[in-house]
């Protein structure tokens, strides 16, 4: 790619929200492109997670995304991992307050997350940090000079705090800390390019490019990339409103879940968690605004591009083919984990041992929606003694064949 076409792929995804923004933004990234390539050095990028949760959605992976396209353009890519700043948590799209984590709790969830990154990044061109290494020396006199920086002002425009603000809620001190954390992470890693989503705005655009240049750093180039919505197509998704799509599932599973997207959800999908470039979305969108390609012929490419970036493309193929047989043609899979059935077993017990759902809860309200089927006959009661072996089906994609 040369250096425009660098910048189009690159900056495909992004929303700042203000147009004068992203085309600075897009400026700058250029030019830095421009000095690489005359130095003949790599950018250094990176994104910070905090291990607040143990196991990674699709949309968890959309920063991951961005950043396997910097390594694909030979770039130095890092994977920060936010130790310190999950002890205080980040505030940026909670209205309530973030409960914080104990060192153990974030240990816990770290050890899982750089193995569920590098389905999507190389590891062998992946550095990993952790910010304790900075932030833990940090003087009292030092983050009263950083502190310097911001007003009481700036902190509670902030959309979050002000909700929390107007309510009469409780905004405590150690959350407005934050912000100046994750600018100081910019700051220590010498960062060229920072990415994060729409909800780390504030945290990137205003508190790391200010940090920078007050320490005397050139400021990072800020890649905000939109939030992914999840399965319902309107709501960022989220495991707690249950529109997510796990990473840790099964290739049918996946399937079937980006299947299950409304249309208008489309077009954030393919911009955010597949691996095509510009030109590839513009052919497929143009195909289906002119008619020339059905919408689901899209979605299926869709899914297929999705589940094989995460599976291997027979593991994708097999998924659609399932798909197409059980929704399709309306049959049940040919093939299907198998479980062991025993006589004593009561199916809420059942469905979550096997993985057809995640919680008791979840069976429960799976149940009660009559989406719990054995051989095809709805099953009705979450303490019942399942009768017999069969094929048990929990909602419209999961299945297994107790044996």
């Amino acid at each position: 790619m040369n250096i425009d076409e660098q910048v189009q792929y690159l900056m495909q995804g992004t929303d700042y929200g203000d147009d004068h923004l992203k085309k600075s933004m897009e400026t700058e990234l250029r030019e830095r492109l421009i000095i690489a390539d005359r130095e003949k050095r790599p950018l250094r990028v990176y994104t910070g997670y905090d291990p607040t949760k143990a196991d990674l959605h699709l949309g968890h992976t959309v920063t991951m995304r961005k950043m396997r396209q910097f390594q694909e353009l030979g770039h130095e890519v890092v994977f920060l991992i936010g130790n310190f700043t999950s002890l205080i948590g980040d505030p940026s799209d909670k209205n309530i307050l973030r409960p914080q984590m104990t060192p153990a709790e974030v240990e816990e969830n770290a050890r899982t997350y750089a193995e569920q990154a590098f389905v999507i990044l190389d590891p062998e061109k992946t550095i990993i940090r952790y910010n304790n290494e900075w932030l833990s020396k940090l003087s009292f006199a030092e983050l009263i000079k950083i502190s310097s920086n911001f007003t009481i002002q700036q902190l509670l425009s902030r959309e979050n705090f002000k909700l929390r603000w107007e309510k009469g809620d409780a905004v405590y001190l150690h959350e407005t800390f934050y912000s100046i954390m994750q600018g100081y992470d910019a700051y220590a890693l010498k960062a060229d390019v920072q990415i994060g989503g729409t909800d780390q705005l504030f945290n990137i655009v205003t508190a790391a490019r200010k940090i920078m240049t007050y320490l005397g750093s050139k400021p990072n180039v800020a890649i905000i990339l939109g939030l992914l919505p999840g399965t319902d197509g309107v709501e960022k998704m989220s495991k707690s409103l249950g529109n997510h799509i796990p990473i840790n599932t099964d290739a049918g599973d996946m399937y079937g879940k980006v299947m299950s997207i409304p249309d208008s959800a489309m077009p954030s999908y393919m911009r955010l968690v597949t691996r095509w470039t510009p030109p590839e979305i513009k052919t497929l969108e143009d195909g289906m605004a002119n008619g020339t390609i059905h919408p689901r012929d899209a979605k299926m490419r869709l899914s297929f591009e999705i589940t094989s970036s995460f599976y291997t493309d027979s593991e994708a193929e097999n998924a659609q083919q399932n798909f197409i047989h059980t929704f399709q043609k309306k049959e049940v899979p040919s093939e299907m984990k198998a479980f062991p059935f025993l006589s004593d077993q009561k199916l809420v017990d059942v469905l979550v041992a096997a993985g057809l759902a995640e919680s008791k809860g979840e069976a429960r309200r799976l149940i009660e929606q009559k989406g719990v089927k054995l051989d095809g006959v709805v099953l009705s009661d979450p303490m019942a003694v399942l009768p017999a072996p069969g094929v048990l089906q929990s909602g419209k994609r999961r299945f297994i064949r107790l044996v």
